[in-house]
């Protein structure tokens, strides 16, 4: 092609051609800014890896800066959507954007409440929603709001009351009065918010006169994501304009990562790595759904580790505080610092002066065992305030009768749980992180910290301690002891290793296929820790959240009922007690969440959902399925009014010799979600049920009379009792009730066979 061409004219052309190729190699990944760059737009700085025109930014962080407001404002593509920039931080890899909110007004004419609906899509892009600092937050006099991937899976919600005079509304507090909050998934891309507006006629009936509740104040509710920095909830945001600066001007915190790919499958060669300058860091970061990679300054230095001349040293000699203070002259070094003792001169210790040196010399060791001293006092401190003195007493008093609850240390925990390693963590919830760990003596347990260290979430802590340390049944988690050196207690379980039934029955990849006759069997091994709970545990407990992902399976596959958070004890001249509303949407009893009225039913009302989704396979509520199907117990109800029961089976469960068995539970778990508490059967009479569908075809006890195996059940009951009755004081100063802290026989509901 060049050969009639001057050889310089020849060369000339190839040297643009490949010019031409790099240039069209760079424009596809810039991997540092031009200078020309701009790098504001009105008050927010516009940091690379963001940046404005061409060649300014990495793929992804594009940003436009309108200059029609004044000032002007920056604004962030995510596909079709724009997000208004309030703030980068490149030190922590966040930017904080403006809120998208949605509200929910007025009523259909048939007088149900506008289901208003929004989404935050951030699927194709870099970025993800802080789970730590973001809050799902719902603020309006009786609204719902819920939370859901993009499959329709409910991942969380929370409810909002009050009434026209605002009784519980307090600035500052979004307890469930004007204001709830919940809290969101790791890493999550694409979320669906749902929020509506209601005013139950049996709760206007039942818990409010009719005259205080007004239509205008009702009429408003709102739900969005956001900042809890940015957010303080006041009385204000419920007024009947439908309007609130407060809650307009709110923000929410994106995180972002570079791509899919961690920091050891990239290719650190490339110039397509982000992390640049050699004291950048690379840290890998886990998202719903993948993995990847972002970039920060090493210990010791600051800027932007995306920049190759970004992180420079922190001179910690300069700052405010000496950090050497009591300790010599500090002396500023390449990522840290170090403080110079000064010498005496030899006459100055000749004249007298050896004493100050000695002390001097003696600081650092003074210095240290004051830390140590100070630490101990603090534990002290926690110890006491816990409980600490009072367990030990008990401890010792019933040192002779079987095996007591053990008091750990902090450093017995951290050692076992390799100081809490992330690889470590196997549970993590809105009040606390659950982490395997290794005792020195090599038993595997589960150690539960709390995220919180608030009064209210310590008290939940508390509470935990207080009911688990009331039951010994083989079929309920056993608590092993706890920590109490901690601001806020460590609760230390026996490990469960294979997972939740939730798992096993909604996650059927990698998980365990079970057949009827183990769900039968699952389903009355928790019927009889929930009978034990309710009848012979030494004061009776109320679960308040049964579910299915709450009952847990050891290596046999056998069931144990966890997560006593939310349990309630009652005393024993009671039958129900007036509670704040607590429970899981789909799972929670009818009755209890109108009158707020928590008896026994409202367990049996929740085991009754767990039998459904043992015969159907499918979720509680799930969005994913059709209105008419949305809510699992209404459908089933339906389905067994109108249809065959083998139609809304899950496949494969049903066959010609344990039909009748089908039916019987089916039967069984209509009756458990009676919307009146006095129609269902007790757990009692729930474990007999299903005692008898297992026998079904199988002892020849199947027509035994119901009166006396009752009064088995009474009896074994009494045994157990009495088996238990051994007690020891809870982990905590801020209840006196005893607590069981020796092993013995489970609870004997196994019947013949």
């Amino acid at each position: 092609m060049f050969s009639s061409q001057h050889p310089l004219l020849r060369f000339r052309t190839w040297c643009i051609i490949v010019l031409a190729s790099i240039l069209s190699s760079a424009a596809a990944e810039v991997v540092n800014p031009m200078p020309s760059c701009q790098r504001s737009c009105g008050n927010v700085t516009i940091d690379y890896p963001f940046g404005i025109g061409e060649g300014c930014f990495m793929h992804g962080f594009e940003i436009t800066c309108n200059a029609s407001y004044s000032p002007p404002k920056p604004f962030l593509h995510s596909g079709a959507t724009q997000h208004e920039v309030v703030h980068i931080s490149v030190a922590h890899n966040q930017a904080r954007v403006r809120s998208p909110r949605i509200d929910a007004r007025g009523y259909h004419p048939n007088g149900t409440a506008v289901l208003s609906e929004a989404s935050i899509n951030l699927t194709g892009t870099p970025f993800v929603l802080n789970n730590t600092a973001n809050k799902f937050t719902v603020t309006g006099c009786n609204s719902v709001g819920l939370l859901s991937l993009r499959d329709g899976n409910i991942i969380t919600g929370c409810l909002s009351l009050c009434d026209d005079n605002l009784v519980g509304v307090m600035d500052g507090s979004c307890s469930g009065f004007g204001c709830c909050q919940s809290s969101i998934n790791v890493g999550v891309k694409t979320i669906e918010m749902v929020i509506q507006n209601f005013v139950p006629d049996s709760l206007r009936r039942d818990l409010y006169n009719t005259s205080r509740i007004s239509e205008p104040l009702n009429n408003c509710g709102y739900g969005f994501i956001v900042d809890q920095e940015s957010y303080r909830f006041k009385a204000s945001d419920l007024n009947r304009n439908c309007s609130s600066s407060n809650i307009e001007n709110s923000f929410l915190v994106l995180d972002w990562v570079i791509a899919d790919e961690t920091c050891e499958a990239a290719n650190k060669s490339l110039d397509t790595y982000a992390c640049k300058g050699i004291n950048s860091d690379c840290r890998d970061y886990t998202f719903y759904g993948g993995r990847s990679y972002r970039c920060n300054c090493k210990q010791g230095y600051e800027g932007n580790p995306y920049n190759s001349s970004g992180c420079d040293d922190i001179d910690e000699c300069k700052g405010p505080h000496n950090p050497c203070e009591g300790e010599g002259t500090c002396i500023n070094l390449d990522g840290g610092y170090k403080c110079k003792v000064s010498k005496f001169p030899t006459l100055q210790l000749v004249l007298g002066i050896g004493c100050p040196l000695f002390l001097l010399l003696l600081t650092p060791s003074l210095y240290i065992c004051m830390k140590r001293r100070k630490l101990i006092k603090l534990k002290q401190k926690f110890f006491q305030q816990n409980g600490g003195l009072l367990l030990q007493q008990r401890i010792a008093f019933h040192e002779s009768s079987g095996e007591p609850t053990k008091i750990f240390t902090t450093q017995e925990l951290a050692m076992a749980t390799e100081n809490y390693a992330e690889s470590r963590v196997i549970g993590q919830g809105g009040n606390g992180t659950v982490y395997r760990g290794i005792l020195c003596d090599g038993r595997v347990v589960a150690v539960k910290k709390s995220k919180m260290v608030d009064k209210n979430h310590i008290e939940e802590f508390i509470n935990e301690v207080v009911v688990l340390t009331q039951i010994n049944h083989r079929n309920v988690v056993k608590l092993l002891g706890c920590c109490l050196e901690t601001e806020v207690p460590l609760l230390v379980y026996e490990y469960v290793p294979n997972g939740s039934l939730h798992y096993h029955i909604h996650n059927p990849d990698g998980a365990c296929s079970f057949s009827w006759e183990d769900r039968l069997r699952i389903a009355a091994e928790t019927a009889n820790a929930l009978a034990y709970l309710h009848s012979a545990a030494v004061i009776p407990i109320i679960h308040r959240d049964v579910k299915s992902s709450n009952i847990l399976l050891d290596e046999r596959y056998t069931a144990k009922v966890s997560d006593f958070g939310a349990s309630r004890l009652i005393p024993a001249d009671q039958t129900e007690i007036t509670t704040l509303v607590k429970g899981t949407l789909g799972y929670l009893d009818p009755e209890y969440f109108q009158t707020s009225q928590l008896t026994g039913k409202s367990d049996v009302y929740s085991f009754g959902v767990v039998l459904m989704e043992l015969l159907t396979g499918q979720l509680p509520v799930s969005f994913a399925r059709p209105d008419a199907k949305r809510n699992l117990s209404s459908y089933f109800i339906v389905a067994m009014q109108q249809d065959p029961l083998f139609q809304i089976l899950e496949p494969g469960l049903a066959n010609e010799g344990n039909m009748e068995q089908l039916n019987a539970v089916a039967n069984l778990a209509m009756r458990c979600v009676q919307l009146k508490g006095e129609k269902r059967p007790t757990m009692r009479e729930v474990v007999l049920e299903l005692e008898g569908s297992r026998g079904i075809s199988k002892h020849p006890w199947d027509h035994a009379n119901h009166e006396e195996t009752t009064c088995l059940l009474d009896k074994q009951l009494e045994l157990h009792v009495a088996e238990s009755s051994s007690t020891v004081e809870l982990c905590s100063n801020m209840s006196d009730m005893p607590f069981s802290t020796h092993s013995s026989e489970p609870f004997p509901m196994n019947f013949p066979r």
